[in-house]
């Protein structure tokens, strides 16, 4: 039956799969590289089918509890005035904030979690994987499932190295803590210069704000778990900048010493799975924070890879195949992220100033509020799955 499954990741995909994979009666393993939980983080979209796997999973009435009540994009000039304003509020969607969702995740998991762990070697044969971890003894599994993000170490080591599969879209980005009176109440405050903005985020149920910061670049040589080497790239490129409230926003971001700093990237594969390894979240297909789908592709993903081992009585030869085919029309959907970043990031003054000049448009707003109802007719009911034994 391939019961014993360890799962590489204690985030959205990771611990949603848990949850699932126990309910189908299999027994799961998380390792987490982290001591603990990473509170906070940015806000994330539940939607479309992903409301229906949160509300299968009996955690829909807390996410709704515990959403962010953001009402939308305001941008702004260096005199902190607004130019243009875009009302971002969906019905069919919730915005939470990432440390949040992981909570709620948790606690519904109901499996064995390892903190402050991760693997170190795998080795697969007819029978199992055998894992070598870096702290504990090592321990066969029948299967392995990296959950373990854009720079999954599970990829690298069972599929090949990072380059061949993470695709950089022109972009770095940070976030971080910040201090709630530099922004107004339930909207994302954002002040450009060129190929550069800097903004910050106040919910409207939370205390806590959050600066952001997002520049355009080509690829750059850093350590992606030196929070230390991050900040002073974020500071090499927004130290300078005097105008609006950027230098108070970094000041504050820099105290924060959860500071967090990556690429926008994609993750582009051609399967997700080799042999009794196989990936699931933004280590098979990040689609970049950039498409605003990253936690509703982790939670349908899960959901239907665990239901298609459970459909398979295990079989992962079954299972991974179908997982493959039933999810990557969604991934390949949402990996198309359009204007997003050009919307957010102008390259140039000129581009600033068109992009101010059409989201006062009421037509742009229109077609909006129609993108988003085409897109909720169009999301197909899950399938309930039901476990072949």
């Amino acid at each position: 039956m391939n019961e014993r499954i360890l799962i590489s990741g204690a985030s959205i995909a990771g611990l949603t799969l848990a949850h699932w994979l126990t309910r189908y009666g299999f027994r799961p393993t998380v390792v987490e590289r982290a001591p603990r939980p990473r509170g906070g983080g940015n806000g994330v979209d539940v939607r479309d089918n992903a409301v229906e796997v949160a509300e299968r999973m009996g955690i829909m009435p807390r996410v709704r509890a515990l959403a962010t009540d953001v009402h939308g994009m305001k941008f702004v000039d260096a005199a902190d005035r607004p130019v243009a304003r875009v009302d971002i509020r969906d019905p069919r969607s919730v915005e939470i904030m990432r440390g949040d969702l992981v909570a709620l995740l948790g606690e519904a998991a109901d499996a064995e979690i390892v903190s402050g762990d991760s693997i170190r070697e795998l080795e697969q044969d007819d029978d199992g994987v055998r894992v070598t971890f870096e702290h504990a003894p090592a321990r066969t599994f029948d299967l392995v499932v990296g959950a373990d993000g854009m720079h999954s170490h599970v990829r690298r080591l069972a599929f090949g190295p990072e380059e061949e599969f993470v695709q950089h879209k022109d972009h770095y980005f940070a976030f971080a803590d910040a201090d709630a009176a530099l922004g107004e109440d339930r909207w994302v405050t954002m002040f450009n210069t060129p190929g550069r903005m800097a903004g910050i985020y106040r919910s409207g149920n939370h205390a806590q704000a959050k600066a952001y910061f997002i520049f355009r670049s080509a690829p750059l040589d850093y350590d992606h778990r030196d929070v230390a080497e991050h900040k002073r790239l974020v500071s090499r490129v927004f130290g300078g900048e005097t105008s609006w409230r950027t230098r108070e926003l970094l000041d504050s971001a820099l105290a924060d010493p959860d500071f967090y700093f990556d690429a926008l990237g994609q993750v582009h594969m051609d399967s997700w799975s080799k042999g009794r390894v196989v990936l699931v979240g933004d280590a098979a297909w990040c689609a970049s924070p950039a498409s605003g789908a990253g936690a509703e592709l982790a939670l349908v993903g899960a959901y239907r890879l665990a239901g298609e081992l459970a459909a398979a009585g295990g079989d992962h030869r079954i299972a991974f195949a179908r997982y493959d085919a039933v999810h990557r029309p969604l991934v390949e959907k949402k990996q198309q992220i359009g204007p997003n970043v050009r919307l957010m990031v102008p390259r140039t003054e000129g581009g600033r100033c068109v992009r101010d000049a059409l989201v006062r448009l009421p037509l742009m707003k229109a077609v909006g509020a129609v993108e988003r109802r085409v897109q909720g007719r169009n999301a197909r009911p899950l399938p309930e799955y039901a476990p072949a034994w």
